[in-house]
């Protein structure tokens, strides 16, 4: 079991390394997924996101998630084969967490040096807890 924490990650990023450690049999939770960044304009990403909630709904169309916890499991969900067995079995061994458990907070959280924020060569960056609250998320 590999608890990583999402603070100052990039989502695109820490995705594809959890997808990967995923498919090859790791048990994942993220903690502090409100923190997890997107890298790029504000406006252009909520963009983005506000155009892919608006298209579907819960009953009819895809649906969209508009919490950060949700937001990075759909991510990791799109670098995965979710439709076969193997990415079924992966995506359970996914947690997300927005904040840190209590069972969790004196556990041994792991940092991805790849998806360190301090990596981004602009200082155009949303947080997922700012772009959640935008899409109209109610924590």
């Amino acid at each position: 079991m590999t608890i990583i924490d999402a603070n100052g990650m990039i989502l695109g990023r820490l995705s594809s390394v959890v997808a990967k450690r995923l498919l090859e049999g790791e048990e994942i939770f993220i903690v502090n997924a409100e923190k997890a960044v997107i890298s790029g304009s504000k406006v252009a990403t909520f963009g983005e996101y506000k155009q892919a909630v608006d298209r579907g709904n819960r009953e009819f169309g895809p649906y969209f998630p508009r919490r950060s916890d949700h937001i990075i499991k759909r991510t990791i969900r799109g670098m995965l084969p979710y439709k076969r067995a193997r990415g079924k079995d992966a995506m359970s061994r996914l947690k997300t967490f927005i904040g840190v458990p209590d069972a969790m907070s004196s556990e041994e959280k792991v940092s991805i040096a790849e998806a360190d924020m301090n990596k981004l060569s602009s200082i155009k960056y949303i947080r997922l807890e700012e772009l959640s609250k935008r899409l109209g998320a109610k924590s």
